[in-house]
């Protein structure tokens, strides 16, 4: 176990808690957009824990990639998939040890128009629609995911002309939003309120039925001597943090 493996765990909550017995500090997080909201919550919660406070940058986890390597200022990474994080850490600049899964996340099949989408996602094979949305799956693993689920399923062929590419998952929901594509594929935790589809309509994709999205974290180097940094992923580990990320539709690695 490196040295700093062996500081993370033995951070408990109880020193968390303890924020008035600590100086306050900012750490800079690069998030998946697929997570945003469950990170926007978690953030919350941690700055009330412990005083600290965590600045959130949401985006793809492939352009986020490239902005560590092109010296971004991040100090952890909340990525869409584990690939990057490893690819981060192969090439240095993620402290040893503490890359690890913090979710794995769930694909959907979701209109803005309530009905339109079937519970079964039947409606791909009817061919009744113009435009399907999907994140970019050359940076974002959600796009990926989406690809591979119309491959396993032969729709592929019939279905690329009609693909709308988002920069990432957030961009391809907003496209579906606006009417700019009739349905599309998001991560669940973008509409599911309250363990229910929130609005619209929606298919929730066997887990099976595509590439296992395990989305993974890790500290930069950037943040080695950031005591908040290394706070919030001691945090994320925490019983609040995982009753959060599992309310927003996700499962626990």
């Amino acid at each position: 176990m490196s040295n700093y493996s062996s500081l993370l765990a033995s951070i408990t909550l109880g020193l968390l808690l303890n924020a008035s017995a600590a100086i306050a500090d900012s750490t800079l997080v690069a998030v998946a957009s697929n997570f945003t909201k469950p990170m926007t919550e978690i953030a919350e919660s941690f700055e009330k824990a412990t005083g600290h406070s965590a600045k959130l940058s949401f985006g793809s986890t492939g352009k986020f990639v490239s902005q560590i390597e092109n010296g971004g200022p991040f100090e952890v990474i909340l990525a869409a998939d584990e690939t990057g994080p490893a690819l981060l850490e192969k090439e240095g600049y993620v402290v040893s040890g503490t890359l690890s899964t913090y979710a794995l996340g769930k694909l959907a099949l979701w209109s803005a128009t309530p009905g339109y989408v079937d519970a079964e996602g039947k409606i791909l094979k009817s061919g009744n629609f113009k435009h399907v949305a999907i994140a970019d799956p050359k940076v974002a693993p959600y796009g990926a995911a989406a690809v591979d689920y119309l491959t396993k399923q032969g729709l592929l062929e019939k279905t690329q002309p009609l693909l709308v590419l988002g920069e990432n998952i957030t961009q391809a929901q907003q496209f579906i939003s606006t009417g700019n594509a009739e349905l599309g594929f998001v991560a669940l935790s973008q509409v599911i309120e309250n363990g229910k589809i929130g609005s619209g309509s929606a298919y929730i994709i066997p887990s099976n039925q595509y590439a296992t999205i395990r989305q993974g974290l890790a500290l930069l180097k950037n943040g080695t001597e950031n005591p908040a940094a290394i706070a919030l992923l001691a945090y994320l580990k925490s019983a609040p943090a995982l009753a959060i990320i599992q309310k927003y539709g996700y499962d626990l690695p």
